[in-house]
């Protein structure tokens, strides 16, 4: 990953930027936390504008965002919860935990979903509680750009900032995202495995 992403950004710039940002939605196999500091990094050397890095970054953000959303919206609260009553040993989701969320995300769905968009690992997952409830696509639409600008912005902005010092973010960087990662993976593993062995409770 070292070599293939400054290769890659600056063979094709911008919109590089925004297909690595748009990946991450998809499958983190390239953080944004590495993506954009190395984008601002190599606008600081004057091949790109850090706007037009942050820009790019956010723009891929939210394509991914509103896919996630779409999708979410049309699968529906209601088939959702059903789909979850008959796999919920699978995902380990149960009905209860659906309402919870569901309750919660009614109270405090927008500042959930602007807060969200600068957490790793939760950037992507918060659309789809905000497609499930039906959240006003402009609304959505507004946060979610506030929250990538945000995001995207700041972290260019700091590999601009760092110079020579992004090979020490990048050696830290990296692993925290996979660990991220993996400890979500692993939560749900521990879940699956006591809902496995759980007698169920009809």
């Amino acid at each position: 990953m070292a070599d293939f992403l400054p290769h890659f950004i600056h063979q094709h710039h911008y919109l590089a930027i925004f297909l690595l940002m748009w990946i991450e939605t998809i499958l983190p196999i390239f953080p944004s936390e590495l993506v954009m500091p190395l984008s601002g990094l190599i606008a600081s050397q004057g091949e790109m504008s850090l706007v037009g890095v942050a820009l790019s970054g956010a723009a891929g953000s939210m394509t991914g965002a509103i896919t996630w959303y779409w999708a979410a919206r049309a699968l529906g609260y209601g088939r959702f919860k059903r789909l979850v009553t008959r796999y919920g040993r699978i995902t380990t989701v149960s009905v209860h935990e659906v309402e919870w969320l569901e309750r919660w995300f009614a109270r405090l769905g927008p500042a959930l979903v602007l807060a969200g968009r600068v957490i790793p690992a939760v950037r992507t997952a918060i659309s789809i509680p905000a497609g499930l409830v039906r959240m006003p696509f402009g609304r959505f639409l507004i946060l979610s750009a506030i929250g990538c600008l945000i995001s995207s912005g700041l972290l260019a902005w700091l590999g601009s900032l760092l110079g020579d010092h992004y090979r020490q973010i990048e050696h830290y960087a990296g692993p925290v995202s996979t660990g991220i990662v993996a400890a979500a993976f692993l939560l749900w593993l521990t879940r699956l495995i006591l809902q496995l062995v759980r007698p169920r409770q009809d």
